[in-house]
């Protein structure tokens, strides 16, 4: 066996690292090797471990974490259509939220929707509002658009209204309500009262990607976990 084939793949020294270990709580340098730890301890203890090959990362006292694992996701759910859908969360203004719908509206493919999803509120926009359903249709005249708010409501175009079916006919749905204008005519508000069936319902509607963009799409969601230090999920009962 060669020297190289023990050295460690990656050694990271001089920070805090949390180790979840009782009797050695925090350390400040560890060793990888094959995707596990080889060694786990003082910077004095791992560094000489290093090698020709082995990439060495100087935390500066900054602190890592093991891979967090979240018992409560919808990662199934969440993943099939995480490339097409757009998020609103952080952005300072209706009139940069809007901007970014049409962009997004301009390379969506028909028949599939636009959804905007994530954790944003109107209270972070500076106009202190949603769009309106008439800003939405001028947007995307065409293109189906449905916006989730907070689970308590959605955001319908015309054209989405369209594709979903409906109308002035259409009975009050269990578990929601659909707006409607004086004359018995759906709006494209829809709000979670006194559950979010119909938002679900709804957005189940829409159309499904094919297999492979949805294999790639949950690829990249499950990246975006990754990135934010989740490594492993539960899925809330694959829905």
């Amino acid at each position: 066996m060669s020297a190289t084939d023990t050295q460690p793949d990656l050694i990271l020294h001089n920070g805090r690292i949390t180790t979840l270990d009782r009797a050695n709580p925090v350390a400040t340098a560890v060793a990888i090797k094959d995707g596990r730890f080889v060694a786990v301890g003082g910077n004095a203890d791992v560094m000489p471990l290093a090698g020709r090959a082995t990439k060495v990362v100087d935390l500066d006292g900054r602190t890592v974490l093991p891979g967090l694992i979240d018992n409560h996701t919808h990662v199934i759910r969440g993943g099939l259509n995480y490339n097409m859908e757009l998020r609103w969360d952080g952005v300072p203004s209706l009139a940069v939220a809007m901007d970014m719908l049409r962009r997004q509206v301009a390379i969506t493919p028909a028949p599939q929707w636009v959804r905007v999803v994530g954790g944003f509120t109107e209270h972070q926009f500076a106009e202190k509002r949603l769009p309106t359903i008439e800003e939405l249709n001028a947007a995307a005249p065409d293109t189906p658009v449905f916006i989730l708010h907070l689970y308590d409501r959605a955001l319908l175009n015309a054209a989405a209204l369209r594709v979903v079916g409906y109308t002035k006919d259409t009975p009050e749905p269990p578990g929601g309500t659909i707006l409607r204008d004086a004359a018995g005519n759906p709006t494209g508000l829809l709000l979670a009262n006194p559950n979010a069936t119909i938002l679900y319902a709804t957005l189940a509607k829409g159309p499904k990607l094919p297999f492979e963009y949805q294999y790639n799409s949950t690829r990249h969601f499950m990246r975006e976990l990754n990135r934010l230090g989740v490594t492993g999920v539960i899925d809330a009962g694959g829905g």
